[in-house]
Parts: structure tokens; C-alpha cells; sequence
């Protein structure tokens, strides 16, 4: 592994966000002043298909990146805020419904975060000007 894929998958593991490319890149870019956006994006993309890293694609939004560890996402219809969940893993259950075994499965729940229901359930309640 080079030195750019090494620092890029420290980022992701040790950050409790879900970082875009260019997250990454402004924060690796104060520990290594040569590197450049594309370097980033090339590295993300290797350790997604080496499967060590998520890549977690909202419509929309720019992808994010995520540990590679077992878990689903809510995202926010609104918004786009990304949470992690943890919920029973489906793998079983799906292959016994499909009769094929399956390799992954990503899945992302649409719901409304609590910041955008308060801000939609204020503006119902406004008063009225006249």
C-alpha cells in the first residue's frame, strides 16, 4: 500500500463522519503540502475495490467514504445528513428469499432527521403576517 492510500484510509477509519473526497484531501492536505485532489480520488477509488473501504453514493450529493465494518446508513430526505445504524444483518434472510447466494447488499433508510422535522414542524407554526 503507498503512503497516500495509507493516510487516506487512516482519515476514514479514525473519523466518525462520512467523508467526500475533498474532506480528505483538506485534511491530508496540511501533513502533505504535494498532494493533490486527484491522488485522493485515485487512492479512494483502489480502496474501495480492494474492499477496504464503503463508498456510500446518495443522489444528489457528492460520495462519501465510510469504514468497510458491517452497518447500514439513514439519510436524511432533506438534508442528505448520513447516520450510521446498526441493525440485524439481512445476508441470511436474503439468501433464502432470492435462492442464490448474494455477495453485499448496501442499504440506506430514508427517514427525516430530528434538526429537519423541528425546522419543518416551526414553519408550520408560524404566525401569520398580515
Amino acid at each position: 500500500m503507498t503512503k497516500n492510500a495509507r493516510m487516506i484510509l487512516d482519515v476514514i477509519q479514525h473519523s466518525d463522519m462520512h467523508l467526500t473526497a475533498e474532506q480528505i484531501y483538506l485534511q491530508l492536505k496540511d501533513c502533505d503540502a504535494k498532494l493533490v485532489l486527484a491522488t485522493v480520488y485515485n487512492n479512494l477509488n483502489l480502496l474501495y475495490k480492494e474492499g477496504l473501504i464503503k463508498k456510500v453514493s446518495i443522489e444528489g450529493y457528492p460520495d462519501r467514504f465510510d469504514k468497510a465494518t458491517k452497518h447500514d446508513h439513514l439519510v436524511c430526505k432533506y438534508c442528505g445528513k448520513l447516520s450510521d445504524i446498526c441493525l440485524d444483518d439481512l445476508t441470511e434472510r436474503l439468501n433464502a428469499q432470492l435462492e442464490e447466494p448474494i455477495l453485499d447488499y448496501d442499504l440506506k433508510i430514508h427517514y427525516i432527521c430530528p434538526e429537519c422535522k423541528q425546522k419543518q414542524h416551526s414553519s408550520e407554526h408560524k404566525p401569520e403576517i398580515i
